[in-house]
């Protein structure tokens, strides 16, 4: 796979102002995930920039972005909901693509693109059934992710926009996407968790869901490589043990990674 520009892959604004967050066509969303860090909206605002006032106050607009990385039923949401009691504002993909295909224009595409097999008998969709067809078929899930990602991103961006909105201190906000560096919203990120988990530990997890054995690997198949996500992120939490080791490690993360940024 050749090489991208991070400027490509990055799309944050300058501070003081919410990131948009870039479309990004599959050609680069499947280009290696550059590891450099200093096109990361810290680092930018570290540097600073020409023609903008530097300081506390310009960069207190602008929230502190933390992108999770891992694999399927690795803990993202675990290492999420734990830094959502430290003061973050946890912003959940699935929740919000639940709420995509809840809409009567989202349901009427997936139906005219999927088949009808993808709607219930309720007239809502399947969500199992969808599964099953998009992680057999790339050409499918390419089809359901263009369906449904725009408006998942654009719930994203307004939800970073109204943190940047809102005044008294600069606040953290979580990104828990499952398919956060498939997606193309990398950019936004100050930094990037990587959640990491043994296969054997996952696999568990996903059959106490009702998964069948091996589908954690089958569904894998089908996004980044993990060692390219670990590779790409500023920072690694293990949650392959008891909820006190990871506790413990989210408390060094925020203290060592979110404390000086948002009190700087």
């Amino acid at each position: 796979m050749r090489s991208v520009d991070r400027a490509r892959l990055r799309a944050a604004e300058p501070r003081g102002r919410a990131p948009e967050f870039r479309r990004v066509p599959t050609e680069l969303r499947e280009a290696p995930l550059d590891t450099r860090t200093e096109d990361r909206p810290a680092a930018r605002e570290e540097r600073g920039g020409a023609g903008e006032a530097a300081g506390p106050a310009a960069r207190g607009m602008r929230p502190f972005v933390i992108g999770l990385l891992g694999g399927i039923a690795s803990g993202k949401s675990r290492v999420a909901a734990l830094l959502a009691r430290r003061g973050a504002r946890v912003l959940d993909a699935d929740a919000l693509a639940h709420a995509e295909l809840a809409r009567p224009e989202v349901r009427a595409r997936i139906a005219a693109e999927l088949g009808p097999g993808a709607i219930g008998a309720g007239g809502e969709v399947d969500r199992a059934a969808l599964a099953r067809r998009v992680f057999a078929d790339p050409s499918a899930r390419r089809r359901l992710e263009a369906i449904v990602h725009p408006g998942v991103i654009a719930a994203i961006e307004r939800e970073i926009r109204a943190a940047a909105e809102r005044a008294g201190r600069r606040e953290v906000v979580v990104l828990d996407v499952p398919l956060l560096a498939e997606a193309g919203i990398v950019g936004a990120c100050d930094e990037l968790v990587f959640v990491g988990a043994s296969i054997e530990t996952r696999e568990a997890r996903a059959r106490a869901r009702g998964w069948p054995q091996g589908e954690v690997a089958r569904r894998e198949a089908s996004q980044r490589p993990l060692d390219e996500k670990r590779r790409a992120a500023t920072f690694a939490i293990d949650n392959d043990g008891d909820i006190a080791a990871t506790e413990a490690a989210v408390d060094r993360f925020w203290r060592e990674r979110v404390e000086p940024a948002i009190h700087s």
